[in-house]
């Protein structure tokens, strides 16, 4: 049966070729519009290297912090500093791993003696980084928590970065400069894209080997973000509770000087804090949620209008055989099936173009798609198949062509299965 199916879609494309033509390229344009909206919010929430783990992220990126003396509604925003991150989050006990690092990679010159410097995005992270993230090394490993506690200057630098300094990633134990400070090598592994947000950098290095943590200001506030990783989703209202816990503990102590810490109900998972710009300002993920329902919902009822009528002119043209057929017994649920199912196979040839086209609008036009609003960065996106592409892709891409199905092809059928079956056989609508 499905494959009558395949060939009556078959036979009826060729048919009536322009109106074939009109409807697959107004189902692919469709798609591919929806798919593109799918695209720039899979880049943000689902997992892909370095940052494989996003489902189980809980991000502090920000935080606030008042004070007696300048009213309840007055506060500081913006990064914690390091003993804050100590304090409240690396002292967690549920969380399988809790790591800080500078909210932001900086850009600073990096070169061998004697030879001309380039910048490259440096940042500063603890030891627990590496097993919050996971990079691929191509050579040498991670500094570990000896080396971080040490101080030692160390660093661990992209496959980039080790070409344009060696011409070659085997890098390890060899030395540059840091803004002309030296560094020894102890890691190399492969770029990383401007999209993994908290994964981001050319270089990293031990925060412990530099004065970052001296970097304070309101006395509690810093430069420092903090990721923690559980070890289940399961897990996250005890982590979020610890957290609370944390914070009540830690306000104690700072609230003999007046201080006190607000997290605005954070951590956030990796939803909420793609959303989250502001430290003083909780976004709404059920709003978002409903911007882009709204969104898809504009992007298939418009094309469907049309597509449906293509349809309901496709079938003026199967009269009499619909008359047939419900002559020879066919019920009409039968005819209704079948004419839903050969709409369904055109819809998903045209649904898989559609895709196609949006991968390769994605890779062709990723610096106008996925350059971040209020980047640190100068570098240009990269995506790859790994960011773009997922298994949930095709599902989202297989729910929205049997959704456009059924709203272009739902109404036509069932008035042709409802059809008089004497006026059929006559070629009569009505």
């Amino acid at each position: 049966m499905l494959k009558q199916y395949f060939l009556q879609a078959w036979v009826q494309l060729k048919q009536h070729p322009i109106i074939s033509l009109v409807s697959v390229v107004g189902t692919a344009l469709a798609i591919f519009l929806i798919m593109l909206v799918v695209m720039l919010q899979q880049v943000k929430v689902e997992p892909f290297a370095p940052e494989s783990y996003r489902d189980r992220y809980l991000h502090v990126k920000w935080m606030s912090i008042g004070n007696k003396e300048w009213g309840s509604d007055d506060t500081s925003n913006g990064p914690m500093a390091e003993r804050t991150g100590r304090e409240c989050f690396k002292s967690l006990t549920t969380p399988e791993a809790v790591t800080l690092y500078a909210v932001f990679p900086e850009a600073n010159p990096v070169a061998l003696p004697g030879q001309p410097s380039f910048k490259a995005e440096v940042r500063q992270t603890d030891d627990d980084y590496w097993r919050v993230f996971n990079f691929a090394f191509l050579d040498g490993k991670p500094f570990d928590r000896a080396t971080f506690e040490a101080g030692r200057p160390v660093a661990v630098i992209s496959e980039s970065v080790a070409r344009r300094l060696f011409g070659t990633t085997e890098a390890a134990g060899k030395e540059f400069l840091i803004s002309y400070v030296p560094y020894r090598i102890c890691g190399v592994v492969k770029d990383v894209s401007t999209i993994a947000d908290c994964a981001y950098g050319d270089v990293w290095i031990p925060y412990s080997s530099t004065d970052l943590a001296k970097d304070v200001w309101s006395d509690h506030m810093g430069m420092f973000s903090c990721t923690i990783l559980a070890r289940s989703r399961d897990d996250f209202d005890a982590i979020r509770e610890e957290c609370n816990r944390r914070r009540d503990e830690f306000n104690k102590v700072i609230g003999e000087q007046g201080w006190e810490l607000h997290y605005r109900n954070r951590p956030y998972d990796q939803e909420k804090n793609a959303l989250a710009f502001a430290a003083n300002w909780e976004p709404d993920v059920a709003a978002a949620r409903r911007s882009r329902l709204i969104i898809f919902l504009i992007l298939l009822i418009v094309p469907a209008i049309n597509l449906s009528s293509m349809t309901q002119s496709r079938l003026r043209q199967r009269v009499s055989e619909i008359g047939v057929r419900r002559a020879f017994g066919c019920t009409r649920m039968q005819l209704l099936m079948q004419l839903l199912c050969e709409n369904l196979i055109i819809t998903l040839v045209a649904g898989l173009l559609g895709m196609a086209l949006s991968v390769l609008f994605a890779f062709t036009a990723n610096e106008m798609l996925f350059t971040q609003a209020y980047s640190y960065t100068n570098s240009a996106p990269m995506v790859d198949a790994s960011i773009l592409i997922h298994l949930s892709t095709f599902l989202w891409a297989l729910f929205f062509c049997f959704v456009l199905n059924l709203l272009s092809a739902a109404l036509p059928a069932l008035r042709a299965s409802r059809m008089n079956i004497v006026n059929a056989l006559g070629g009569r609508i009505h």
